[in-house]
Protein backbone atom coordinates (compact mmCIF):
# COMPACT_ATOMS: atom_id res chain seq x y z
CA UNK A 1 0.00 0.00 0.00
CA UNK A 2 2.96 2.34 0.54
CA UNK A 3 3.92 2.29 -3.14
CA UNK A 4 0.31 2.79 -4.18
CA UNK A 5 -0.08 5.80 -1.90
CA UNK A 6 2.98 7.43 -3.46
CA UNK A 7 1.45 6.98 -6.90
CA UNK A 8 -1.79 8.54 -5.68
CA UNK A 9 0.03 11.65 -4.54
CA UNK A 10 1.17 12.11 -8.09
CA UNK A 11 -2.41 11.97 -9.33
CA UNK A 12 -4.68 13.34 -6.65
CA UNK A 13 -2.33 15.69 -4.80
CA UNK A 14 -0.84 17.50 -7.77
CA UNK A 15 -1.12 21.29 -7.75
CA UNK A 16 -0.58 22.92 -11.13
CA UNK A 17 -0.66 26.60 -11.92
CA UNK A 18 -0.39 26.97 -15.70
CA UNK A 19 0.05 30.57 -16.77
CA UNK A 20 -0.56 31.49 -20.40
CA UNK A 21 2.12 33.69 -21.91
CA UNK A 22 1.81 36.03 -24.86
CA UNK A 23 1.14 34.18 -28.09
CA UNK A 24 0.95 35.93 -31.47
CA UNK A 25 -1.57 35.30 -34.20
CA UNK A 26 -2.24 31.68 -35.13
CA UNK A 27 0.68 29.99 -36.86
CA UNK A 28 0.35 27.88 -39.98
CA UNK A 29 2.21 24.81 -38.67
CA UNK A 30 -0.34 21.98 -38.49
CA UNK A 31 -0.47 18.18 -38.54
CA UNK A 32 -3.64 16.51 -39.86
CA UNK A 33 -4.29 13.55 -37.56
CA UNK A 34 -6.96 12.14 -39.90
CA UNK A 35 -4.34 11.13 -42.46
CA UNK A 36 -3.43 7.45 -42.19
CA UNK A 37 0.06 7.57 -43.67
CA UNK A 38 2.16 10.69 -43.43
CA UNK A 39 5.67 11.97 -42.81
CA UNK A 40 6.17 12.71 -39.11
CA UNK A 41 6.79 16.38 -38.31
CA UNK A 42 10.47 17.00 -37.40
CA UNK A 43 10.59 18.65 -33.96
CA UNK A 44 13.63 19.72 -31.94
CA UNK A 45 13.42 19.43 -28.15
CA UNK A 46 16.66 20.46 -26.37
CA UNK A 47 17.14 19.74 -22.68
CA UNK A 48 15.35 22.31 -20.53
CA UNK A 49 17.84 24.85 -19.23
CA UNK A 50 18.33 26.54 -15.86
CA UNK A 51 18.05 30.33 -15.56
CA UNK A 52 21.36 31.68 -16.81
CA UNK A 53 22.29 28.53 -18.76
CA UNK A 54 23.14 24.90 -18.17
CA UNK A 55 20.64 22.09 -17.69
CA UNK A 56 17.94 22.82 -15.12
CA UNK A 57 16.69 20.44 -12.40
CA UNK A 58 14.96 17.51 -14.11
CA UNK A 59 15.49 19.45 -17.36
CA UNK A 60 17.04 16.54 -19.25
CA UNK A 61 14.43 14.07 -17.93
CA UNK A 62 11.50 16.31 -18.88
CA UNK A 63 12.83 16.86 -22.40
CA UNK A 64 13.39 13.11 -22.85
CA UNK A 65 9.83 12.24 -21.84
CA UNK A 66 8.40 14.92 -24.16
CA UNK A 67 10.52 13.57 -27.05
CA UNK A 68 9.33 10.03 -26.39
CA UNK A 69 5.67 11.05 -25.97
CA UNK A 70 5.50 12.91 -29.26
CA UNK A 71 7.49 10.27 -31.17
CA UNK A 72 5.21 7.52 -29.83
CA UNK A 73 2.21 9.21 -31.46
CA UNK A 74 3.72 8.57 -34.88
CA UNK A 75 2.97 12.18 -35.84
CA UNK A 76 6.30 13.67 -34.77
CA UNK A 77 9.95 12.88 -35.40
CA UNK A 78 12.07 13.96 -32.43
CA UNK A 79 15.40 15.11 -33.83
CA UNK A 80 18.63 13.83 -32.29
CA UNK A 81 19.96 16.42 -29.80
CA UNK A 82 23.45 15.71 -31.14
CA UNK A 83 22.41 17.48 -34.35
CA UNK A 84 21.55 20.76 -32.59
CA UNK A 85 23.99 23.53 -33.55
CA UNK A 86 22.51 26.41 -31.54
CA UNK A 87 22.44 25.93 -27.73
CA UNK A 88 19.43 27.44 -25.98
CA UNK A 89 20.53 30.16 -23.56
CA UNK A 90 17.35 32.17 -22.93
CA UNK A 91 13.85 30.84 -23.61
CA UNK A 92 12.38 34.36 -23.44
CA UNK A 93 14.35 35.47 -26.49
CA UNK A 94 13.22 34.27 -29.94
CA UNK A 95 15.67 31.67 -31.26
CA UNK A 96 17.78 32.03 -34.38
CA UNK A 97 15.31 30.21 -36.59
CA UNK A 98 17.81 29.82 -39.43
CA UNK A 99 20.01 27.62 -37.27
CA UNK A 100 17.09 25.28 -36.65
CA UNK A 101 16.02 25.20 -40.29
CA UNK A 102 19.52 23.93 -41.15
CA UNK A 103 18.74 20.67 -39.35
CA UNK A 104 15.24 20.55 -40.89
CA UNK A 105 13.37 21.26 -37.65
CA UNK A 106 9.86 22.51 -38.37
CA UNK A 107 8.98 22.98 -34.70
CA UNK A 108 11.18 23.83 -31.73
CA UNK A 109 10.49 23.42 -28.01
CA UNK A 110 12.53 25.45 -25.52
CA UNK A 111 12.13 25.07 -21.79
CA UNK A 112 13.47 26.16 -18.43
CA UNK A 113 13.28 24.62 -14.95
CA UNK A 114 14.14 26.15 -11.57
CA UNK A 115 13.60 25.40 -7.89
CA UNK A 116 11.61 28.04 -6.06
CA UNK A 117 12.31 29.27 -2.52
CA UNK A 118 9.24 27.37 -1.28
CA UNK A 119 10.61 24.08 -2.64
CA UNK A 120 8.38 23.90 -5.70
CA UNK A 121 9.63 23.18 -9.19
CA UNK A 122 8.88 25.85 -11.78
CA UNK A 123 8.77 24.75 -15.42
CA UNK A 124 8.37 27.11 -18.40
CA UNK A 125 8.25 26.10 -22.04
CA UNK A 126 7.75 27.65 -25.47
CA UNK A 127 6.67 26.01 -28.72
CA UNK A 128 8.04 27.77 -31.83
CA UNK A 129 7.06 27.51 -35.48
CA UNK A 130 10.52 27.47 -37.09
CA UNK A 131 9.47 28.41 -40.63
CA UNK A 132 6.72 30.79 -39.50
CA UNK A 133 9.22 32.31 -37.04
CA UNK A 134 6.70 32.79 -34.27
CA UNK A 135 5.72 31.39 -30.89
CA UNK A 136 2.75 29.03 -30.96
CA UNK A 137 2.22 28.46 -27.26
CA UNK A 138 3.91 29.21 -23.94
CA UNK A 139 3.00 27.83 -20.52
CA UNK A 140 4.36 27.91 -16.99
CA UNK A 141 3.80 25.28 -14.28
CA UNK A 142 4.51 25.06 -10.56
CA UNK A 143 4.54 21.68 -8.81
CA UNK A 144 6.44 19.50 -6.38
CA UNK A 145 9.79 18.19 -7.71
CA UNK A 146 8.68 14.54 -7.77
CA UNK A 147 5.93 15.41 -10.25
CA UNK A 148 8.35 16.33 -13.05
CA UNK A 149 7.18 13.37 -15.18
CA UNK A 150 3.56 14.49 -15.10
CA UNK A 151 4.64 18.01 -16.08
CA UNK A 152 6.41 16.47 -19.08
CA UNK A 153 3.20 14.69 -20.14
CA UNK A 154 1.20 17.91 -19.76
CA UNK A 155 3.72 19.73 -21.98
CA UNK A 156 3.41 16.93 -24.55
CA UNK A 157 -0.37 17.29 -24.47
CA UNK A 158 -0.13 21.06 -24.98
CA UNK A 159 2.21 20.65 -27.97
CA UNK A 160 0.10 17.88 -29.51
CA UNK A 161 -3.10 19.91 -29.17
CA UNK A 162 -1.58 23.13 -30.55
CA UNK A 163 -0.17 21.44 -33.66
CA UNK A 164 -2.92 18.91 -34.40
CA UNK A 165 -6.00 20.68 -33.07
CA UNK A 166 -6.88 17.49 -31.14
CA UNK A 167 -6.63 16.85 -27.41
CA UNK A 168 -3.51 15.01 -26.32
CA UNK A 169 -3.56 11.75 -24.38
CA UNK A 170 -0.16 11.62 -22.67
CA UNK A 171 -1.24 12.68 -19.16
CA UNK A 172 -3.20 9.46 -18.64
CA UNK A 173 -2.88 6.12 -16.87
CA UNK A 174 -3.59 2.55 -17.88
CA UNK A 175 -4.96 -0.12 -15.56
CA UNK A 176 -4.07 -3.67 -16.59
CA UNK A 177 -3.51 -7.23 -15.42
CA UNK A 178 0.13 -8.04 -14.71
CA UNK A 179 0.83 -11.73 -15.24
CA UNK A 180 3.65 -13.94 -13.97
CA UNK A 181 4.38 -17.58 -13.18
CA UNK A 182 3.88 -20.82 -15.06
CA UNK A 183 0.73 -21.76 -16.93
CA UNK A 184 -0.37 -23.99 -14.04
CA UNK A 185 0.44 -21.40 -11.36
CA UNK A 186 -0.37 -18.18 -13.17
CA UNK A 187 -0.47 -15.13 -10.91
CA UNK A 188 -2.58 -12.20 -12.07
CA UNK A 189 -2.34 -8.86 -10.26
CA UNK A 190 -4.24 -5.64 -10.73
CA UNK A 191 -1.77 -2.91 -11.73
CA UNK A 192 -1.65 0.67 -13.00
CA UNK A 193 1.00 2.59 -14.93
CA UNK A 194 1.51 5.77 -16.92
CA UNK A 195 0.37 5.43 -20.54
CA UNK A 196 4.01 5.10 -21.65
CA UNK A 197 4.65 2.17 -19.28
CA UNK A 198 6.42 4.21 -16.58
CA UNK A 199 5.60 4.05 -12.85
CA UNK A 200 3.96 0.60 -12.74
CA UNK A 201 2.26 -0.03 -9.39
CA UNK A 202 0.70 -3.31 -8.22
CA UNK A 203 -2.65 -2.88 -6.48
CA UNK A 204 -3.23 -6.54 -5.52
CA UNK A 205 -0.79 -9.27 -4.46
CA UNK A 206 -1.94 -12.00 -6.82
CA UNK A 207 -3.57 -14.15 -4.13
CA UNK A 208 -6.69 -14.35 -6.28
CA UNK A 209 -7.55 -14.01 -9.96
CA UNK A 210 -8.51 -10.56 -11.31
CA UNK A 211 -9.75 -9.68 -14.81
CA UNK A 212 -11.25 -6.89 -16.96
CA UNK A 213 -10.40 -3.76 -14.94
CA UNK A 214 -12.02 -0.46 -16.00
CA UNK A 215 -11.53 3.14 -14.78
CA UNK A 216 -14.37 5.39 -13.74
CA UNK A 217 -14.56 8.90 -15.33
CA UNK A 218 -12.43 10.48 -12.58
CA UNK A 219 -9.72 7.78 -12.80
CA UNK A 220 -9.96 7.28 -9.02
CA UNK A 221 -12.09 4.13 -9.01
CA UNK A 222 -11.58 0.82 -10.83
CA UNK A 223 -14.28 -1.77 -11.48
CA UNK A 224 -13.05 -5.30 -12.19
CA UNK A 225 -13.91 -8.98 -11.90
CA UNK A 226 -12.27 -10.92 -9.08
CA UNK A 227 -12.29 -14.39 -7.56
CA UNK A 228 -11.42 -12.95 -4.12
CA UNK A 229 -14.38 -14.81 -2.57
CA UNK A 230 -13.87 -17.97 -4.60
CA UNK A 231 -16.57 -16.99 -7.10
CA UNK A 232 -16.35 -14.45 -9.93
CA UNK A 233 -17.77 -11.16 -8.72
CA UNK A 234 -17.55 -7.52 -9.75
CA UNK A 235 -15.58 -5.40 -7.30
CA UNK A 236 -14.63 -1.75 -7.08
CA UNK A 237 -11.18 -0.60 -5.99
CA UNK A 238 -10.82 2.91 -4.53
CA UNK A 239 -7.37 4.21 -5.46
CA UNK A 240 -7.42 6.88 -2.76
CA UNK A 241 -8.10 4.53 0.16
CA UNK A 242 -7.06 1.16 -1.27
CA UNK A 243 -10.47 -0.18 -0.25
CA UNK A 244 -12.10 -3.01 -2.25
CA UNK A 245 -15.86 -3.49 -2.26
CA UNK A 246 -17.99 -6.18 -3.85
CA UNK A 247 -20.63 -4.66 -6.12
CA UNK A 248 -23.86 -6.29 -5.00
CA UNK A 249 -24.41 -9.62 -3.27
CA UNK A 250 -25.64 -11.61 -6.26
CA UNK A 251 -25.94 -15.41 -5.90
CA UNK A 252 -24.16 -16.15 -9.18
CA UNK A 253 -21.19 -14.83 -11.14
CA UNK A 254 -20.96 -11.21 -12.28
CA UNK A 255 -18.39 -9.97 -14.78
CA UNK A 256 -17.50 -7.49 -17.57
CA UNK A 257 -18.15 -4.26 -15.64
CA UNK A 258 -17.93 -0.79 -17.14
CA UNK A 259 -18.87 2.65 -15.80
CA UNK A 260 -21.38 5.01 -17.35
CA UNK A 261 -19.96 8.31 -18.69
CA UNK A 262 -21.16 10.21 -15.60
CA UNK A 263 -19.74 7.57 -13.25
CA UNK A 264 -23.07 7.03 -11.47
CA UNK A 265 -23.80 3.60 -12.91
CA UNK A 266 -22.01 0.33 -13.69
CA UNK A 267 -23.23 -1.90 -16.49
CA UNK A 268 -22.19 -5.56 -16.20
CA UNK A 269 -23.11 -9.16 -16.96
CA UNK A 270 -24.93 -11.35 -14.43
CA UNK A 271 -25.23 -15.11 -14.88
CA UNK A 272 -28.38 -16.83 -13.64
CA UNK A 273 -29.59 -20.37 -14.39
CA UNK A 274 -26.98 -20.80 -17.10
CA UNK A 275 -28.02 -17.63 -18.88
CA UNK A 276 -25.95 -14.42 -19.02
CA UNK A 277 -27.71 -11.08 -19.27
CA UNK A 278 -26.74 -7.43 -18.98
CA UNK A 279 -27.73 -5.45 -15.92
CA UNK A 280 -27.11 -1.86 -14.86
CA UNK A 281 -26.59 -0.80 -11.24
CA UNK A 282 -27.10 2.74 -9.98
CA UNK A 283 -24.20 3.34 -7.58
CA UNK A 284 -26.12 6.02 -5.71
CA UNK A 285 -28.79 3.65 -4.36
CA UNK A 286 -27.49 0.22 -5.53
CA UNK A 287 -30.70 -0.49 -7.44
CA UNK A 288 -30.29 -2.93 -10.33
CA UNK A 289 -32.19 -3.14 -13.63
CA UNK A 290 -32.06 -6.02 -16.10
CA UNK A 291 -31.55 -4.80 -19.68
CA UNK A 292 -31.55 -8.00 -21.78
CA UNK A 293 -33.86 -11.02 -21.58
CA UNK A 294 -32.86 -13.27 -24.49
CA UNK A 295 -32.03 -16.97 -23.85
CA UNK A 296 -28.46 -16.37 -25.01
CA UNK A 297 -25.11 -15.05 -23.82
CA UNK A 298 -25.08 -11.25 -23.58
CA UNK A 299 -21.89 -9.63 -22.28
CA UNK A 300 -19.15 -6.97 -22.73
CA UNK A 301 -21.44 -3.91 -22.48
CA UNK A 302 -20.05 -0.42 -23.13
CA UNK A 303 -21.88 2.91 -22.95
CA UNK A 304 -21.85 5.45 -25.75
CA UNK A 305 -20.07 8.67 -24.64
CA UNK A 306 -23.41 10.48 -24.26
CA UNK A 307 -24.79 7.66 -22.11
CA UNK A 308 -27.87 7.08 -24.27
CA UNK A 309 -26.85 3.73 -25.83
CA UNK A 310 -24.99 0.54 -24.97
CA UNK A 311 -23.02 -1.67 -27.33
CA UNK A 312 -22.62 -5.33 -26.34
CA UNK A 313 -21.90 -8.78 -27.70
CA UNK A 314 -24.47 -11.56 -28.02
CA UNK A 315 -24.88 -14.96 -29.63
CA UNK A 316 -28.66 -14.59 -29.90
CA UNK A 317 -28.39 -14.84 -33.68
CA UNK A 318 -26.39 -18.08 -33.61
CA UNK A 319 -22.88 -16.65 -33.45
CA UNK A 320 -20.99 -14.09 -31.38
CA UNK A 321 -21.84 -10.67 -32.84
CA UNK A 322 -22.14 -7.01 -31.83
CA UNK A 323 -25.43 -5.33 -30.96
CA UNK A 324 -26.50 -1.85 -29.88
CA UNK A 325 -29.46 -0.99 -27.65
CA UNK A 326 -30.79 2.07 -25.87
CA UNK A 327 -29.51 2.57 -22.32
CA UNK A 328 -32.83 1.31 -20.94
CA UNK A 329 -32.54 -1.94 -22.92
CA UNK A 330 -34.99 -1.01 -25.67
CA UNK A 331 -34.42 -1.35 -29.42
CA UNK A 332 -31.60 -3.95 -29.46
CA UNK A 333 -30.28 -4.45 -32.98
CA UNK A 334 -27.32 -6.19 -34.56
CA UNK A 335 -24.65 -4.05 -36.23
CA UNK A 336 -21.87 -6.54 -37.18
CA UNK A 337 -22.37 -8.58 -40.33
CA UNK A 338 -18.85 -9.25 -41.58
CA UNK A 339 -17.16 -12.63 -41.72
CA UNK A 340 -16.34 -14.47 -38.51
CA UNK A 341 -17.30 -13.65 -34.94
CA UNK A 342 -17.09 -10.26 -33.27
CA UNK A 343 -16.90 -9.37 -29.58
CA UNK A 344 -15.50 -7.16 -26.78
CA UNK A 345 -16.94 -3.95 -28.28
CA UNK A 346 -16.04 -0.58 -26.75
CA UNK A 347 -17.37 2.80 -27.82
CA UNK A 348 -14.90 5.54 -28.75
CA UNK A 349 -14.86 8.63 -26.48
CA UNK A 350 -15.55 10.64 -29.64
CA UNK A 351 -18.68 8.60 -30.36
CA UNK A 352 -17.76 8.03 -34.00
CA UNK A 353 -16.41 4.46 -33.84
CA UNK A 354 -16.73 1.18 -31.97
CA UNK A 355 -13.61 -0.95 -31.54
CA UNK A 356 -13.94 -4.71 -31.23
CA UNK A 357 -12.19 -8.08 -31.47
CA UNK A 358 -12.73 -10.01 -34.71
CA UNK A 359 -12.27 -13.80 -34.74
CA UNK A 360 -11.84 -15.20 -38.22
CA UNK A 361 -9.66 -17.87 -39.81
CA UNK A 362 -8.23 -18.94 -36.47
CA UNK A 363 -6.90 -15.46 -35.67
CA UNK A 364 -8.04 -12.67 -33.35
CA UNK A 365 -7.60 -9.11 -34.60
CA UNK A 366 -8.65 -5.59 -33.63
CA UNK A 367 -11.23 -3.84 -35.79
CA UNK A 368 -13.28 -0.65 -35.81
CA UNK A 369 -16.68 0.20 -37.27
CA UNK A 370 -19.17 3.03 -37.13
CA UNK A 371 -22.02 2.74 -34.60
CA UNK A 372 -24.40 1.67 -37.38
CA UNK A 373 -22.04 -1.16 -38.41
CA UNK A 374 -20.77 0.50 -41.57
CA UNK A 375 -17.14 1.13 -42.44
CA UNK A 376 -15.75 -1.98 -40.75
CA UNK A 377 -11.92 -2.12 -40.86
CA UNK A 378 -9.47 -4.58 -39.32
CA UNK A 379 -6.46 -2.56 -38.12
CA UNK A 380 -4.09 -5.21 -36.68
CA UNK A 381 -2.68 -8.41 -38.15
CA UNK A 382 -1.45 -10.34 -35.12
CA UNK A 383 -2.29 -13.95 -34.35
CA UNK A 384 -4.19 -13.14 -31.15
CA UNK A 385 -5.01 -9.44 -30.66
CA UNK A 386 -8.00 -8.78 -28.41
CA UNK A 387 -9.65 -6.51 -25.85
CA UNK A 388 -9.24 -2.98 -27.31
CA UNK A 389 -9.35 0.17 -25.16
CA UNK A 390 -9.47 3.77 -26.38
CA UNK A 391 -7.19 6.70 -25.62
CA UNK A 392 -9.36 9.59 -24.33
CA UNK A 393 -8.99 11.48 -27.62
CA UNK A 394 -10.33 8.52 -29.65
CA UNK A 395 -7.28 8.38 -31.95
CA UNK A 396 -5.27 5.49 -30.46
CA UNK A 397 -6.12 2.01 -29.18
CA UNK A 398 -4.34 -0.33 -26.77
CA UNK A 399 -4.97 -4.07 -26.76
CA UNK A 400 -3.60 -7.43 -25.63
CA UNK A 401 -1.36 -9.35 -28.04
CA UNK A 402 -0.68 -12.98 -27.12
CA UNK A 403 2.10 -15.11 -28.56
CA UNK A 404 1.44 -18.39 -30.33
CA UNK A 405 1.41 -21.43 -28.11
CA UNK A 406 0.42 -19.46 -25.04
CA UNK A 407 3.93 -18.08 -24.52
CA UNK A 408 2.81 -14.91 -22.79
CA UNK A 409 0.99 -11.70 -23.66
CA UNK A 410 1.91 -8.03 -23.95
CA UNK A 411 0.13 -4.70 -24.32
CA UNK A 412 0.39 -2.96 -27.69
CA UNK A 413 -0.96 0.27 -29.16
CA UNK A 414 -2.02 1.26 -32.67
CA UNK A 415 -3.68 4.32 -34.17
CA UNK A 416 -7.11 4.04 -35.76
CA UNK A 417 -5.62 4.07 -39.27
CA UNK A 418 -3.83 0.80 -38.46
CA UNK A 419 -0.39 2.40 -38.40
CA UNK A 420 2.18 3.18 -35.70
CA UNK A 421 1.99 -0.23 -34.02
CA UNK A 422 4.04 -0.18 -30.79
CA UNK A 423 4.57 -2.39 -27.76
CA UNK A 424 3.94 -0.72 -24.40
CA UNK A 425 6.60 -1.78 -21.86
CA UNK A 426 5.25 -3.59 -18.79
CA UNK A 427 6.83 -5.51 -15.88
CA UNK A 428 6.51 -9.01 -17.34
CA UNK A 429 3.48 -10.30 -19.20
CA UNK A 430 0.38 -8.11 -19.25
CA UNK A 431 -3.21 -8.17 -20.51
CA UNK A 432 -6.62 -6.48 -20.25
CA UNK A 433 -5.51 -2.84 -20.56
CA UNK A 434 -8.01 -0.04 -19.92
CA UNK A 435 -7.12 3.57 -20.62
CA UNK A 436 -8.03 6.30 -18.14
CA UNK A 437 -9.62 9.60 -19.12
CA UNK A 438 -7.38 12.67 -18.98
CA UNK A 439 -6.28 13.21 -15.38
CA UNK A 440 -7.96 16.24 -13.84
Amino acid sequence: MTRMSGWLLKIAGLLLLPLALSVPAAAQLHVDVTQGVMQPLPIAIPNFIAPGGGTGPSGADIAKVVRNDLASSGLFKSLDPASFIDPVRDINTPPNFGNWRVINAQALVTGQTAMQADGRLRVDFRLWDVYGEQQMVGLQYFTTPENWRRIAHLISDAIYERITGEKGYFDTRVVFISESGSALQRKKRLAVMDQDGANPIFLTRGDYLVLTPRFNPTAQMIAYMSYISGKPRVYMFDLESGRQEMLGNFPNMTFSPRFSPDGNKVVMTLEQNGNSDIYVMDLRNRSTVRLTTEPSIETSPSFSPDGTQIVFESDRGGSQQIYVMNADGSNPHRISYGEGRNGTPVWSPRGDLIAFTKQNGGAFRIGVMRPDGSGERVITDGWMDEGPTWAPNGRVLMFTRSARGGRGSQIWSVDISGHNLRRVPTPGDASDPAWSPLIQ
